[in-house]
């Protein structure tokens, strides 16, 4: 690996720690928003991140996909839907942070890769591994683990988890990068998140301005804390193989469990310790099974060329 290359994967790792970083400490933003509630706070993210995306879109000069967007009616669906589920996933993890259910929350996305692993299957017919099966079941058996701990299915992670990972597919099939995604995406919830807004300063009930301007600059602030991670993590992914980003998305929701326990004093009886011990077990599983993987592959791509070179010293 040249100088040259070594530099641009360290820019890429730092970028790396600093998106999930941020993913994984953004429990600690959202009560800083109070009074506001979960609604008013997600409507302000899809207003001021189509805001803030659309002055990085005029810096960088970005605007030719727009064009082709708007050419392809089945794109802009799929664009739409990604939309809606992304509005979803957002709006329950503002309520769940806010609602002392940090440690559910990152659950959530703990066992977002086992969800997307079993949607392939189910919606992509796609044939897994031994190894991914056995994950799956172990993902399974925490569910049920947890669900007895609480009481009930731990709905608020499935929820955060199913959007999320329909997101992902969805996102895949679009095939947009991430900054001109999330200005597709935003484009389509501002209008719906300005009239919610407008709406609600009508009867007297925003929090926006009756707040002061320190709380209406961290309303605004929404923006910077939905998009800047994206940048981040966009740097990061066109410089640093994808088998050390899948280790580094573990990043985000193991902040947020910490954060949980110890700076939300989340309660965390045995039970929950054991559902959360399988989901550990079933990702190293998958961590485990993705690097042995891509291992092989990476041994396939260099046999042709040893046995070129035989060739040539044969001849």
């Amino acid at each position: 690996m040249t100088g040259k290359a070594r530099g641009e994967r360290h820019i890429g790792l730092l970028n790396g720690f600093a998106a999930y970083g941020m993913w994984g400490l953004v429990p600690l933003f959202w009560p800083l928003l109070k009074p506001a509630g979960a609604i008013e706070i997600l409507a302000h993210r899809m207003a001021w991140s189509l805001a803030f995306v659309g002055v990085a879109l005029v810096v960088t000069r970005r605007w030719a996909w727009a064009g082709e967007l708007l050419r392809q009616p089945r794109r802009l669906a799929l664009v739409a839907v990604a939309a809606a589920v992304i509005t979803v996933n957002w709006g329950v993890y503002i309520w769940s942070v806010n609602s002392g259910h940090v440690v559910e929350a990152s659950l959530g996305y703990f066992i977002n890769p086992l969800v997307t692993i079993a949607m392939g299957v189910l919606l992509l017919k796609e044939r897994l591994r031994p190894v991914q099966w056995v994950a799956v079941g172990t993902g399974f058996a925490a569910v049920v683990v947890l669900a007895v701990g609480y009481g009930k299915p731990p709905w608020t992670s499935l929820t955060l988890a199913f959007s999320f990972a329909t997101y992902g597919l969805v996102k895949k099939k679009v095939g947009l990068g991430g900054i001109e995604s999330l200005a597709a995406e935003t484009a389509i919830q501002f209008l719906p998140a300005v009239a919610y807004l407008l709406w609600l300063a009508s009867r007297g009930e925003s929090t926006f301005t009756a707040g002061g301007v320190g709380h209406g600059a961290l309303l605004a602030a929404t923006g910077v804390v939905t998009a800047l991670p994206l940048v981040c993590f966009g740097a990061a992914a066109i410089r640093v193989p994808l088998s050390t980003l899948g280790l580094l998305q573990y990043l985000a929701p193991l902040f947020q469990f910490v954060l949980g326990i110890l700076y939300f004093h989340e309660a965390m009886p045995v039970e929950r310790w054991a559902g959360f011990t399988l989901v550990w077990a079933a990702l190293c599983l998958l961590t485990w099974d993705a690097w042995r993987a891509a291992r092989s592959v990476r041994a396939e791509v260099r046999t042709p060329r040893v046995d070129t070179a035989a060739a040539v010293v044969d001849a």
